[in-house]
């Protein structure tokens, strides 16, 4: 319908909207969406999404926010305040998990899940584990006190709940993992959307000059190293490394002249903020 003569004007517009977000990139003489990221490689939720987009195959652009630092629209767009967001030529997108089911509803090949029900219930199940109990101990109790209060609030971590981390959280969380590994490879055969999941939290772990005890988890241990230095998360590195080592005001410059691919527009702002999110 939009094609037809007397929406030539319609048509218009709408491309031109599309163009000044910077959501349409041009080859061989055809438009085709760029899907945007807004979030930091720091971030292990970001960093998720990243591996699928590459996996799938996804040109996208990033805007490489830490989301401390979003602005006034930032909050319109992601309501709690939490990265990643996801922007392209037909939604928006705020919620981790329904990115990753839109990304493989919308891109359906290869699809990053199994295909019979059990096995896919299985890995949603595992993904949930990821988000919510990894997330919860890698990322607020580990990460967060040594990392994100450090360089973001200019606070001391709580060493009270860094050393239960350490000595309860973290091995639990192991242990439960040992025994769901097969003897070797991956949660489900081949690389897939169990083992994104699961791994992109260790990775910030492993910022936080944490080791795994690969004697006490072997097969998490290899896994682990597997997972890690698969092509999808490998190219990342150069990324994060550079995100660690720079100031926050300073990212998006190191990054791009680094070649990463950065957004013309940017959520950021110079002063951070807390989110509805108590940490």
């Amino acid at each position: 319908a939009l094609a037809a003569p007397g929406n030539t004007l319609v048509v218009c517009s709408w491309l031109h909207l599309l163009k000044g977000r910077s959501l349409l990139k041009t080859r061989g003489g055809s438009m085709l969406a760029t899907t945007r990221i807004v979030g930091s490689y720091l971030s292990p939720y970001v960093r998720k999404v990243l591996v699928c987009l590459d996996m799938n195959g996804i040109d996208y652009e990033i805007d490489p926010i830490v989301p401390f630092y979003g602005n006034d629209a930032f909050s319109v767009a992601s309501p709690l305040r939490r990265i990643p967001l996801l922007i392209d030529d037909t939604v928006t997108l705020a919620d981790l998990t329904v990115i990753c089911e839109y990304l493989d509803e919308r891109y359906p090949s290869p699809s990053l899940f199994p295909t019979a029900a059990a096995a896919r219930a299985r890995v949603r199940w595992l993904e949930e584990y990821a988000d919510s109990q990894l997330g919860e101990v890698l990322i607020w109790h580990f990460f967060n006190q040594l990392v994100i209060r450090r360089f973001v609030w200019k606070e001391q971590p709580d060493e009270a709940l860094l050393k239960k981390a350490r000595e309860e959280d973290i091995p639990h969380c192991l242990d439960y993992l040992e025994t769901e590994l097969p003897a070797t490879g991956f949660f489900c055969q081949s690389f897939g959307m169990a083992d994104i999941a699961l791994a992109s939290f260790f990775r910030n772990a492993y910022f936080a000059r944490w080791t795994i005890d690969g004697q006490r988890w072997p097969k998490v241990a290899n896994w682990l190293s597997e997972v890690l230095a698969h092509e999808s998360f490998a190219k990342l590195s150069r990324f994060e490394e550079i995100s660690l080592r720079t100031p926050i005001e300073k990212h998006r410059s190191a990054l791009a002249e680094a070649g990463a691919p950065i957004s013309e527009a940017s959520f950021f702002s110079p002063s951070p903020r807390r989110g509805i999110l108590v940490i």
